[in-house]
């Protein structure tokens, strides 16, 4: 058994993804941090409007949006970076989709930020070095919503985000590292959607 494996009891989760995650996001999220919870109730909203452009893989995205920030409940810390902490939740207590569980742990170049944090051999070990199929769709979803669930720009979002951790903060560096590839993302997000026109 991994070493990350916690003690709770396992429960497995049936296929329709998108049916059980909202209820495990709530559970986790909506009293401790309700403020995260707004902002996870907005990147839901925007993986939605991605839907005509997903067809058979809508559910796995807006699963993985409603889960991408679950890793920041105060009873699911232990490494204390929080794509890596709810991927092996998710992935430990209710044996979820390897899938859903890349995408959670590398969601908004969660890697940049975890070789910051010295987890970039943990990270890569466990869930692999390289964004699954999706990522583009979930930084698109997470990087045009603001933290009380408000529709922001990109580079207003990424502002936001230096603004609230500050100068020389390991996220706002991480962040500054990434923006090349978390705008790419939404731009080209937004060309399949046809708003960049």
């Amino acid at each position: 058994m991994d070493v990350h494996t916690r003690t709770r009891s396992v429960e497995p989760m049936n296929k329709n993804t998108a049916a059980w995650a909202p209820d495990l996001a709530r559970k986790h999220l909506e009293a401790p941090l309700p403020r995260r919870w707004a902002h996870t109730q907005g990147v839901a909203r925007q993986a939605r409007t991605l839907a005509p452009i997903l067809g058979d893989q809508a559910d796995l995205l807006e699963a993985a949006a409603w889960l991408h920030d679950i890793g920041y409940a105060p009873d699911l810390v232990d490494s204390g970076f929080h794509p890596l902490d709810g991927a092996r939740y998710l992935r430990d207590t209710h044996r979820a989709d390897d899938h859903l569980c890349r995408l959670v742990a590398h969601h908004s170049c969660a890697l940049v930020e975890a070789y910051e944090r010295g987890l970039d051999e943990d990270m890569t070990r466990e869930f692999g070095g390289k964004a699954p199929v999706l990522s583009e769709a979930l930084i698109y979803c997470d990087m045009t919503t603001g933290p009380e669930g408000n529709l922001l720009q990109v580079e207003e979002r990424l502002s936001e985000i230096r603004a609230r951790y500050g100068n020389g903060h390991l996220v706002s560096r991480a962040i500054s590292n990434a923006s090349a590839q978390l705008i790419g993302a939404v731009y080209k997000v937004r060309d399949d959607l046809g708003l960049n026109a």
